[in-house]
């Protein structure tokens, strides 16, 4: 059974910084894309970012660019989500995603992660 479980959600003011990791167990995403979707209250979930299977290539929503940061760490399974200079509209249920192709792609997520909740306070 696949799990992807997320870590690092909390409380933290406007400005401030939070770093979510998430473990993949059951599967190996070695040679397969992740990333991090989000959804705020009464949204739409919304992709954040992805990388790679290599970590070769990045992509990033452009509300997060220049703030957030996506890594991985290919023998732990896991990937991160360094966010800094938080704003409230972050304030969302953070999921990560194990995608079935090597690249970021619109239909290529194929699990999810429970979510981990982020609030910016203002």
């Amino acid at each position: 059974q696949v799990q992807l479980v997320e870590s690092g959600g909390g409380l933290v003011q406007a400005g401030g910084s939070l770093r979510l990791s998430c473990a993949a167990s059951g599967r190996s995403f070695y040679s397969y894309a992740m990333g991090w979707f989000r959804q705020g209250p009464g949204k739409e979930r919304e992709f954040v970012a992805g990388i790679s299977w290599s970590g070769d290539s990045t992509y990033y929503a452009d509300s997060v660019k220049g703030r957030f940061t996506i890594s991985r760490d290919r023998a732990k399974n896991t990937v991160y989500l360094q966010m800094n200079s938080l704003k409230p509209e972050d304030t969302a249920v953070y999921y990560c995603a194990g995608y079935r192709t090597r690249i970021i792609t619109i239909e290529g997520v194929a699990y999810w992660g429970q979510g981990t909740q982020v609030t910016v306070s203002s």
